[in-house]
């Protein structure tokens, strides 16, 4: 069975085609080359699509890295563990 947290890695993985190697939970926005507005919306349509949380686009657009990502879901109820 897949906990949040798993779900969360695979999510970001294929949204911003990260390597497995590569992905760490504490990236930044900065630092993922495809983090840009097409990854904004694909990220949203793709926690929707996992999680079944809507985010609003002010929440997708305040995202500066991975660790806002897990913080908001942790917010919402869903257990995806601390960053890092």
């Amino acid at each position: 069975m897949t906990n949040d947290r798993d779900k969360l890695r695979e999510l970001l993985l294929d949204v911003f085609l990260l390597s497995p190697d590569e992905f760490r939970f504490d990236l930044t926005r900065e630092e993922i080359d495809t983090w840009d507005s097409l990854g904004v919306v694909s990220l949203a349509v793709g926690i929707h699509e996992t999680f079944g949380y809507h985010m609003s686009p002010q929440e997708a657009t305040s995202l500066r890295g991975i660790a806002d990502v897990m913080t908001l879901l942790s917010s919402k109820g869903f257990d995806v563990g601390q960053s890092g």
